[in-house]
């Protein structure tokens, strides 16, 4: 089995689909590419992470506080909750990040003990999908090759916020330059299918 390998599902939540306060346009089309890569990993007993903005509700990020936010994704709210069709195995763990007023944390490693987690489990590989591209997304990539992950991107699992146009494409190609590689949710279903039969059969 492929213990060095996991799948990391950054902040599908409420605020960031559509009728979120800080909704990413047709962020929720993302949800079905994701639970095909959860099933999957479910099945063969891989680790899945979700990481959450949990923010209190005067977090720095929010309008009120001077940031350049609307308030969204204040813990404990509907807005906070993870999408409604995303699927939460009851064995992952989950992240929450920005739960300090005063500090804001787009990556999913920045402030928590997701690194520290992965290690222990001897992950050396993550899969990585959600919201935003060009936020969450993006750091939590960053942050995981900076630690030494090697790290795929599900180019159909990530929707940009976009506040200004090409944001999105600017920061898949950053990513892609540090190292991350792009593919399809399908396509690592089906890699992750092949390289479990080898295993299983040798």
């Amino acid at each position: 089995m492929m213990t060095n390998l996991a799948l990391v599902v950054v902040d599908v939540q409420n605020d960031f689909c559509p009728g979120g306060s800080l909704s990413v346009k047709h962020g929720d089309k993302v949800v079905g590419h994701i639970n095909a890569m959860i099933e999957r990993f479910e099945s063969e007993g891989l680790p899945i992470f979700f990481t959450r903005d949990w923010h209190p509700a005067d977090h720095c990020s929010f309008h009120e506080q001077g940031g350049i936010w609307p308030p969204h994704c204040v813990r404990e709210t509907k807005g906070a909750k993870f999408h409604t069709n995303l699927r939460v195995p009851a064995d992952a763990t989950i992240i929450s990040k920005a739960t300090k007023a005063d500090k804001e944390a787009y990556s999913g490693f920045d402030g928590t003990d997701l690194s520290a987690r992965l290690k222990a489990l001897r992950v050396t590989r993550v899969i990585v999908g959600g919201l935003a591209t060009d936020y969450c997304v993006k750091n939590t990539v960053l942050d995981a090759l900076h630690d030494g992950f090697e790290v795929m991107i599900l180019k159909d699992c990530i929707k940009g916020v976009e506040v200004r146009k090409g944001d999105s494409a600017q920061a898949i190609q950053e990513m892609k330059a540090n190292g991350a590689v792009m593919i399809q949710s399908k396509d690592a279903v089906n890699k992750l299918r092949r390289r479990v039969t080898v295993l299983s059969s040798s």
